[in-house]
């Protein structure tokens, strides 16, 4: 390994993680100790997403290996995108080392892939020598030993997580003064508004503008190019008589969340917030409204990624749906706002559970691969601790008429390797910002007690 370019060494986290980093990070070569190996072929076994990412690496391994005819592999692979990988055109690319010779030292795996970059680092003195890790706590032992350490990040949709795009913007108080050309028309019972667009105004697809004050007012941007803006007066859901399934909105971005929910032209809504902001019952009460009164979709399904906050409690009986329901109290919770009839006593109540009960279906993230949804309304709850690349096993199972919900706190990731910036939701929301038929709200005030307001801020 000669020259100027540098060396990444993997650690077998990266890889189980994103089987595709080998081949991102573009003209600088890449280096993938014995023990990386020998892991990989440990975790290869099983239907996990983490077995499905080790069986692809070697899949690609292989096929670099066969590309080369299995000669010049201790001259380098070279690491051109196979199928399916997406890179830019033309881009260089650098090439695969392996570990040519392993000590007969049988210590822990970090301390081997340690032993092998070091061993790496003091052949090549010319060359500046990473280790790539996951494993925040490997990293502290390669600066220990003078070796660099960087976290993968290819995967993060954004530097900084306050750099979020939220959904919704403040509007000034002289807007109308600053757009004295403004043509408004009424359809179908709907204001809209067309405006030429000035350049400090950086407007998405179904973002919410809001005015302020004595003339307060909201809107929605229907469409945006470079000089001109459409958009339409929102619906008023904090009424009683404008409720959707008896909910109304007690604040100004549940009201955004109820308007894009509710509009069949919108695909894809994710809905950002911390605990108690509301998130579930919104979603649910658009669902059951479109579900049950418009006919609009077939049924409800709702999924959730399964990671426990505490110590696991061992396998469930049951079917799916039965193994599911534990995971569920979100959404039993939340029915019993939403089924609550005035009259008709506990025997009304029962009879309007089990009516919502066999509309809603529970259905578990582990056989989502393959199917097809077709005029469905997906919630998937608890979205933060999915990962980019089972955000997008998900949404590709929409069929024609299905919408998708995401729901999730990225305060709360349990997923091991996960942030904030790195978070399937995160990536989701960053990635879908700008097509016109998906929405994006953060919720900011929590509406569920004031103990859970205090502790939220407090604690």
């Amino acid at each position: 390994m000669t020259g100027s370019k540098r060396i990444y060494a993997l650690d077998t986290n990266v890889l189980l993680h994103d089987p595709t980093s080998l081949f991102r990070f573009e003209e600088h070569d890449v280096f993938i100790p014995m023990t990386v190996l020998e892991e990989l072929d440990e975790k290869k076994k099983g239907g996990s997403e983490v077995s499905r990412n080790g069986r692809q690496v070697s899949r690609f391994l292989n096929e670099l290996i066969v590309r080369g005819n299995g000669h010049g592999i201790s001259n380098g692979l070279e690491l051109s995108s196979p199928q399916g990988v997406n890179l830019k055109r033309g881009a260089a690319v650098g090439r695969l080392y392996f570990q040519q010779r392993t000590s007969n030292n049988h210590g822990k795996a970090d301390n081997l892939i340690l032993s092998a970059v070091i061993e790496l680092r003091d052949q090549n003195p010319e060359r500046s020598v990473i280790l790539v890790t996951k494993d925040i706590n490997l990293r502290i032992k390669a600066k220990i030993y003078g070796i660099d350490a960087e976290d993968y990040e290819n995967d993060r949709a954004l530097d900084d997580f306050a750099l979020l795009y939220t959904g919704s913007t403040e509007l000034a108080e002289n807007f109308w003064d600053q757009h004295p050309e403004v043509q408004s028309w009424n359809e179908r019972g709907r204001t809209f508004y067309r405006l030429d667009r000035h350049e400090d105004e950086d407007w998405y697809p179904n973002q919410c503008l809001f005015l302020p004050g004595d003339n307060s007012v909201e809107l929605r941007v229907l469409h945006v190019d470079e000089t001109e803006a459409t958009l339409v007066l929102l619906d008023d859901h904090s009424h009683a008589n404008h409720s959707v399934w008896g909910i109304a909105a007690r604040n100004r971005e549940q009201n955004f969340a109820l308007n894009v929910l509710m509009d069949p032209d919108v695909d894809f809504v994710t809905l950002l917030g911390t605990a108690g902001t509301g998130k579930t019952l919104l979603a649910l009460a658009a669902g059951l409204a479109q579900v049950m009164d418009q006919q609009r979709y077939r049924e409800i399904i709702m999924t959730r990624a399964t990671v426990s906050v505490g110590e696991d409690i061992g396998f469930l009986p049951g079917t799916e749906e039965e193994k599911m329901t534990p995971w569920m109290g979100a959404l039993t919770d939340n029915l019993e706002v939403l089924a609550n009839p005035e009259e008709g006593g506990s025997w009304g109540r029962q009879a309007t559970n089990d009516l919502l009960a066999s509309r809603i279906k529970i259905r578990s993230l582990n056989f989502m691969r393959g199917r097809t949804f077709l005029s469905r309304y997906l919630i998937i709850d608890e979205a933060q601790n999915l990962t980019p690349k089972q955000m997008k096993t998900l949404i590709t199972r929409a069929g024609p008429g299905t919408k998708i919900v995401c729901l999730g706190n990225v305060e709360q990731i349990d997923t091991p390797y996960l942030t904030e910036t790195t978070s399937g939701l995160t990536y989701a929301v960053d990635r879908f910002k700008q097509w016109e038929h998906s929405a994006h709200i953060t919720l900011r005030r929590g509406e569920r007690s004031r103990l859970a307001d205090f502790a939220s801020e407090a604690l």
